[in-house]
């Protein structure tokens, strides 16, 4: 019998230490647009190592994870596959530069996002009610 299971994924909102903008990267890979950062958990990769791995693979900068904040399971999330992903927050400053599956990566004023793809507008408007806006921001 052969089991079809969705895609374990990760996802990173990397913010500066004001807590007023993000990372955002341009995918290199459809569907395209503006992103956060993350992908694909690789075989014996925790969670929190995918997050990082990711972060440093698509924005060369290293983060520190603050955080898990929330899982998205719609199965319509991704249109290529049926994907769970394992939202991170994290920190980090310096100068982002779009690497790997990124052809751009940015620090955008959370105030003026551009569009996203995926469920990736969803998920920011998550953060900014809980950590941001929300009773939460103390844990940032």
């Amino acid at each position: 019998m052969s089991y079809k299971n969705p895609y374990p994924t990760v996802d990173i909102i990397i913010t500066n230490q004001n807590q007023d903008q993000i990372i955002l990267i341009k995918r290199k890979n459809p569907p395209l647009g503006w992103a956060l950062p993350g992908g694909f958990v690789d075989w014996g990769e925790s969670l929190e190592q995918a997050a990082l791995r990711e972060a440093k693979e698509e924005t060369d900068l290293n983060c520190t994870l603050i955080c898990q904040f929330h899982t998205y399971s719609d199965p319509d999330r991704d249109p290529r596959h049926h994907t769970i992903s394992t939202v991170f927050i994290a920190k980090a400053s310096g100068i982002p530069k779009g690497l790997d599956d990124a052809t751009e990566a940015k620090w955008v004023n959370l105030s003026d996002l551009p569009p996203l793809v995926f469920d990736h507008k969803k998920i920011i408007a998550d953060y900014l009610e809980n950590f941001v806006q929300g009773s939460s921001s103390h844990f940032l």
